[in-house]
């Protein structure tokens, strides 16, 4: 029985991979296109190419559960058609214990997706991130799409670019009072960290009162806020690309601002319930080789599983934002597509049974 469970983990493992290094493929194709548009200045083709390389892991975890339920169609789909699966039951072999030799290769790659997803992809992501924004932070500025805002209180802030250690280029501050009227402007070419306390470098600041406007121009300006490099470093990327204690880290200092956190949970529950997500793939793809997908061809069985996915991915997008425009709790958004799935798995085997 050991040799057979290897032998049904090595076909469903390497379909599973197979389809997920040409999905990735894809996807970073488009990537490297898209990039290459924005080459100028200290942006060039080989930085393109760290960026592409670099955002990588990220996109291995993002379409993971998707190849877990092509491939697992695939690789078992194969079998079945050379009629390995029928020689498996006539030999006594039971339905629970081939589901469960499915099962272990898919809970390794899980287990190894969650670990890129915590400690590779998001450091990888930010590198990536940095790099970019410093070659760009040249051309960036507020109205430029390179960069990124953030709030804390009533001051609205703006960072052209932000490196993993602590430092930040191209610093714009807007401060406002009560009546959400502009006090203070001002912009600092870069500033740095250290210790526990921010500095501010070549500084222009405005203030403005009703008797009008005065510059000030400082070399060194401490810079009070409650923004550490560890946050920075969360902020520079999008809720996806974040880690699941990154997500949590960041979520809990939006709501101590008395900011909206919803992307970040809604992200977090996404992240964290990821591998019931693949395991609810996985066992659609079983149900569907013993049930209604027994006699069919291999491109038939791939056009259900890419089918499949879009569905689940769909319902995914719409009641993400819909837990965030309705205000319910976006764990049950997260939830729901994966209870599902495994509903249809249920019906269809039992069915079958």
């Amino acid at each position: 029985m050991r040799k057979l469970n290897r032998y049904i983990g090595r076909t469903v493992a390497g379909a599973i991979c197979l389809v997920l290094l040409v999905i990735v493929g894809i996807d970073l194709l488009s990537v490297l296109i898209e990039e290459l548009k924005e080459i100028r200045g200290d942006y060039t083709f080989v930085s393109v190419l760290k960026y592409v390389a670099l955002v990588a892991p990220g996109a291995l975890y993002e379409y993971l559960p998707f190849a877990a339920l092509v491939g697992c169609l695939a690789g078992l789909g194969a079998l079945a058609s050379s009629s390995e699966l029928v020689v498996m039951r006539a030999a006594g072999i039971s339905t629970y214990r081939l589901v469960l030799a499915v099962i272990k290769p898919t809970l390794l790659i899980t287990a190894l997706g969650l670990l890129v997803a915590e400690y590779v992809a998001p450091a990888a992501q930010q590198i990536a991130e940095s790099q970019r924004a410093i070659a760009l932070q040249k051309v960036a500025s507020v109205h430029s799409r390179h960069g990124m805002w953030h709030r804390e209180g009533k001051q609205f802030m703006h960072f052209n670019a932000v490196q993993p250690n602590g430092v930040l280029y191209g610093v714009s501050i807007y401060a406002f009072d009560e009546q959400r009227q502009l006090v203070n402007s001002s912009y600092a070419e870069r500033a740095y960290f250290s210790g526990s306390q921010w500095t501010l470098e070549d500084v222009s600041a405005v203030s403005l009162s009703d008797k009008g406007a005065v510059q000030q121009r400082h070399s060194e300006l401490p810079w009070d806020t409650e923004l550490s490099p560890e946050l920075l470093n969360i902020l520079v990327l999008d809720p996806a690309d974040l880690s699941i204690s990154g997500l949590w880290r960041y979520a809990s200092y939006l709501k101590k601002q008395g900011l909206n956190a919803g992307d970040y949970e809604l992200a977090f529950w996404n992240k964290l319930l990821q591998p019931a997500t693949i395991l609810g793939m996985v066992f659609v793809a079983i149900s569907f080789i013993f049930g209604p997908l027994r006699n069919v061809t291999m491109g038939f069985r791939v056009f259900v599983g890419v089918m499949v996915g879009i569905v689940f991915s769909t319902l995914q997008d719409i009641l993400g934002p819909s837990s965030l425009v309705y205000g319910f709790d976006p764990i049950l958004a997260s939830i729901a597509p994966i209870a599902i799935c495994f509903a249809v798995g249920v019906l269809l085997m039992a069915r079958r049974t």
